[in-house]
């Protein structure tokens, strides 16, 4: 990268850096969590921090592995709702979020696009309540199911023209989905990338992190790492309950 292409850099993250003043208290929850660590560790590496490439970005990693606390913290670092919503406002109900929000600062280019939508799968009634109190446009999400509520967000929120090259942040949105919607999203986030929406999700799901062309960043013991769709454990472990589910249910059911 030469000394000004950062200027024409569109990304809506370029990269993370930790506040010099951030108040973190190293021996305490979220930064005893390994995934975490390492990434305040590499926020603090080069001129900016972590970086983030264009396109989708998955988290992917076990229960308590980091992904969510993540996904949230950038999500309110870029100035989005933690219970989800856009910049414009969303849901705040209770304070149940790490403050690793508070430690980072994004970096971008001066071009670069501010606007974005966050999922989170666990709080978005809140923001469908938010969104009716306000009158805002579109159908009753709360008299949908689930999945339904996701599908109708994706159609006319996410996968949408306002969102080229803005940010969409995801956590686990797998969460409400069946088989065949996650073909959806699947093709969706395909779409999404190739208009230059920069998306960073976090998921259980083999079949979302099978997006050609998407990084993926797996989460655990050792930190995190990038990997390849192939070699996520998640994957594996997947193929082979699927191959033989007897030899699971032996164990599990005695």
């Amino acid at each position: 990268m030469t000394t000004t292409s950062w200027l024409y850099d569109e990304r809506p993250i370029r990269g993370i850096r930790v506040f010099s003043d951030a108040d973190i208290e190293h021996t305490a929850w979220p930064a005893t969590v390994p995934a975490v660590a390492s990434f305040l560790d590499q926020c603090h590496a080069g001129s900016d921090g972590f970086d983030f490439q264009a396109g989708v970005t998955f988290l992917v990693g076990e229960n308590g592995s980091g992904k969510s606390t993540l996904v949230e913290g950038i999500a309110e670092a870029f100035g989005l709702p933690a219970e989800g919503g856009t910049p414009h406002g969303g849901a705040s109900t209770r304070r149940t979020e790490s403050p690793l929000g508070q430690w980072l600062r994004i970096i971008r280019g001066p071009g670069a696009p501010r606007f974005g939508f966050f999922l989170r799968s666990e709080t978005m009634h809140n923001y469908y309540t938010w969104r009716q109190d306000i009158g805002g446009p579109g159908p009753d999400l709360h008299r949908m199911s689930h999945g339904e509520s996701f599908n109708s967000l994706l159609e006319s929120h996410l996968d949408h023209e306002q969102f080229v090259q803005g940010l969409v942040c995801l956590d686990e949105p797998e969460a409400a989905l069946s088989f065949t919607s996650m073909l959806s999203w699947l093709a969706a986030l395909d779409r999404m990338q190739s208009r230059g929406t920069q998306v960073i999700c976090a998921t259980h799901s083999p079949i979302l992190a099978a997006l050609p062309g998407a990084t993926i960043l797996e989460l655990g013991p050792w930190g995190i790492r990038e990997t390849t769709w192939d070699q996520l454990e998640v994957v594996q472990s997947h193929r082979r309950f699927l191959e033989a589910p007897e030899r699971y249910l032996r164990h599990l059911l005695e």
